[in-house]
């Protein structure tokens, strides 16, 4: 997930993800930011994104990931499979009831 901290999309989403939290109990999810950790802290924090062990949050401070994807609009999902492979992604507001249904 390429997010923003500040972002109230972003925000909504992370809400939803951990409102569902039992469906993705077993994926490794990362949520990159190109935002200083000035910024990142306080969303770790307020969010207890410590508490899902399967939850990385970290900076992308050249936004190669926005780049790579051709992001457009906050926030970005893009899924993978275990292998490594590409299966959907998602720009802007999307349910995580929905993307579930893609694992």
């Amino acid at each position: 997930m390429i997010f923003s901290p500040d972002c109230d999309h972003c925000q909504h989403a992370t809400e939803d993800l951990l409102k569902h939290a039992a469906l993705f109990r077993n994926v490794q999810i990362v949520m990159a930011t190109p935002l200083e950790y000035r910024f990142i802290v306080p969303f770790y924090e307020k969010y207890k994104i410590a508490d899902h062990p399967n939850i990385t949050v970290g900076r992308d401070a050249t936004y190669f990931l926005g780049q790579f994807f051709s992001v457009h609009n906050y926030p970005s999902i893009f899924l993978y499979d275990k292998k490594g492979n590409f299966k959907e992604g998602f720009e802007g507001s999307v349910s995580f009831e929905k993307i579930a249904t893609f694992l």
